[in-house]
């Protein structure tokens, strides 16, 4: 699955394949997050909503 992750060094938006559904906090204030890598193997973070990230979580197990 693809999304769009911002490169900080770069300075610009980029398309990487999701390759964690990762969550940030405690239980109360829970943030959801995908984690991606560049074509030159630095690491994305891109904070997204719930729903996009249960979509995504559950479409990543099939």
């Amino acid at each position: 699955m693809k999304h769009d992750f911002y490169d900080v060094k770069a300075k610009t938006k980029v398309s990487a394949d999701v390759l964690d559904c990762v969550t940030f906090g405690d239980a109360g204030r829970k943030r959801y997050a995908f984690k991606g890598k560049t074509a030159d193997g630095r690491s994305l973070t891109a904070f997204v909503g719930k729903d996009v990230w249960e979509k995504a979580k559950a479409q990543m197990k099939k």
